[in-house]
């Protein structure tokens, strides 16, 4: 290894020059999540948790990075994720060589020490490769102090975190750039780097050769095989990504970023490093149409104990551990362009009704694979209480919206009610299917249109995605008169070149308010196949998953005329309904509904 590397004018001020969305792969462990660039430099990794400061926030204007990429500028990049884990291995070719760098966030992970693999490797000729470790904590705002190599490791302290890297013995270490230097390597020769980071200061032996056989392990005992559904690859792609993204208290963050604009310069950026229980219960549900597996026992987990502790009072989002979301706030940062620097969600203070039905509807299906636990029965039938209790009050909905009676929530909590229903014999189980029955009467009444498809809201005639959602979960059932006229007033009004919008925004065409709705896109294919439309459902299914970049990743947002992702990645609930539309289409789900 060699001192001296160039850099960039960007480089020298601790910044990375910004990509589109789509050409971001993501490492994940559980406990948090880092990005990579094609250009082989990590720009975004919170630490020591999801919810924490960022170490690395170049991705959203701010400082700090960790790069490893070739010397050479004459290069083009390629990458892919080794299959059925969150393994990323960049790729670049020049003209005189072909360079890997193969990264991961190791496993099994501890929720208050991360260790970050990279290991560089010549395929071809030879090759001369630029690292660069710039650690800004607080999101750029401290510099790591009392950077020292000793025996070999670079080690340093900031902000209550711990700080060691194995592999760059002969780097040095700039008080304004970080630490710098330069590898040479031959072909068949590789080369590991281990970044350290914890709440404590590390004192075992770091040996890459082990951690990688962990991590390979760990990725192998965690993501089934998917051979038998359709699009096996992107399946099983799909459940990596929700397992990178669940903590082992259980909750699942929706996305392992923040403040990734939905729409360019329209405000609408937010922070999506928490436990929605919605999402969980997708992902639970996904999971559960494919086998019983352990993303469905984490589901149920942490939604009935977050339901057993706060009753009608249980929020729409939390930590992964369960613990409040804070309120928002700027960091004065720039923002990815587009975008803004926001942290915290108010989300997390919201009433959303549906909440509860589909936690009815994850808790069947635990019923159903035989693992509904004791808790999870008793936080059922809490979920049923507080629906009893707060049906008739306006909610913020499935979109976070203002509070109104929405439609999709009331559908929900019948669907989830019925289903629940009859899981319980006896007194709870007629309880539960006479509350569905009233709820249902009353919806009717005020959100059935003369012309037999279902309001957005009591006071909106207009179309509404989220309502594919409750079809596709059986409410209302296929034989309901409503559903196929709903399905198609939907496509109607808000499907354009294959993909779906939400919902429609007066006055403005479609597109122009905001992007396609994947998640919507991949609920039509459910809505569709339930319907008895399977050709239908395919189309849907596959013209939705064409959407990911390069590494395979789906973010909330789709610009349909610009082929642009926008909006927090990776997005758990899309992979999520992605993997359920894999397990479902084929007609083998695991579920007998």
């Amino acid at each position: 290894m060699e001192n001296g590397a160039e850099t960039t004018l960007e480089e020298s001020n601790g910044t990375c020059p910004p990509w589109a969305l789509r050409d971001y792969a993501v490492l994940a462990d559980g406990e948090r999540g880092a990005l990579v660039d094609p250009e082989g430099r990590i720009v975004w990794l919170c630490a020591p948790r999801w919810h924490s400061d960022a170490l690395f926030s170049s991705l959203i204007g701010g400082t700090g990075y960790f790069s490893v990429e070739p010397t050479d500028r004459w290069h083009v990049w390629g990458g892919a994720y080794e299959e059925g884990t969150l393994i990323w291995v960049d790729r670049w070719v020049t003209a005189d060589c072909v360079i890997e760098c193969r990264d991961a966030l190791a496993m099994p992970a501890s929720p208050d020490r991360l260790v970050l693999l990279r290991r560089m490797r010549v395929r071809k000729g030879e090759a001369r490769l630029r690292m660069r470790l710039d650690p800004r904590p607080g999101f750029g705002a401290h510099r790591v102090r009392r950077p020292r190599l000793e025996d070999g490791v670079w080690t340093a302290e900031a902000e209550g975190l711990h700080l060691r890297l194995v592999g760059a013995p002969a780097s040095s270490w700039d008080t304004e750039e970080g630490l710098r230097g330069e590898f040479r390597l031959r072909e068949g020769e590789q080369h590991d780097l281990v970044l350290e980071v914890g709440t404590a200061r590390g004192n075992s032996r770091i040996d890459a050769e082990e951690l990688w056989r962990a991590t390979e392990q760990a990725w192998g005992d965690a993501v089934p095989d998917c051979s038998g559904l359709v699009a096996p690859r992107d399946a099983r792609h799909a459940y990596a990504v929700l397992r990178g993204l669940t903590s082992s208290a259980g909750g699942m963050v929706a996305a392992a970023t923040t403040s990734l604009p939905e729409r360019a310069n329209a405000g609408r950026n937010y922070d999506y490093r928490f436990a929605w229980l919605r999402d969980q219960c997708y992902a639970g549900l996904a999971v559960a149409a494919h086998g019983p597996h352990q993303l469905l026992e984490s589901a149920v987990r942490f939604t009935a104990e977050r339901i057993l502790a706060d009753g009608d009072g249980t929020r729409p989002a939390y930590t992964v551990t369960g613990d409040p979301v804070p309120d928002e706030r700027a960091l004065d940062l720039p923002g990815y362009p587009g975008g803004s620097d926001r942290v915290g969600n108010h989300a997390g203070r919201q009433f959303q009704l549906d909440t509860f039905g589909e936690a009815l509807q994850l808790f069947t299906a635990a019923a159903h694979h035989d693992c509904l636990t004791k808790d999870a029965a008793r936080a059922a039938m809490a979920a049923v209480d507080a629906v009893e209790r707060n049906w008739h009050r306006d909610d913020a909905g499935l979109w976070e919206l203002e509070n109104r009676w929405w439609t999709h929530s009331r559908l929900c909590v019948v669907g989830g009610l019925q289903r629940i229903g009859a899981v319980f014999p006896g007194p709870d189980g007629r309880r539960c299917a006479d509350l569905a029955e009233t709820i249902l009467a009353e919806t009717r009444r005020r959100c059935l249109h003369p012309a037999g498809h279902w309001r957005r809201a009591a006071d909106d005639d207009g179309p509404e995605a989220a309502l594919l959602v409750t079809m596709a979960r059986g409410c209302p059932a296929a034989d309901d008169p409503s559903s196929p006229v709903t399905r198609a007033f939907i496509e109607e009004k808000l499907a354009q070149d294959g993909y779906l919008y939400r919902f429609g925004h007066p006055g403005r065409p479609l597109g122009e308010a905001e992007g396609a709705f994947l998640l919507c896109g991949f609920a039509m294919a459910l809505a569709t196949h339930r319907l008895g439309d399977r050709v239908g459902a395919f189309r849907w299914f596959e013209r939705s998953r064409t959407a990911c970049g390069p590494p395979g990743l789906l973010a909330e947002e789709y610009d349909v005329r610009q082929r642009q992702l926008r909006g927090n990645t990776p997005q758990a609930f899309v992979h999520a309904l992605l993997l359920e539309c894999a397990a479902r289409l084929d007609g083998g789900s695991a579920l007998p509904y």
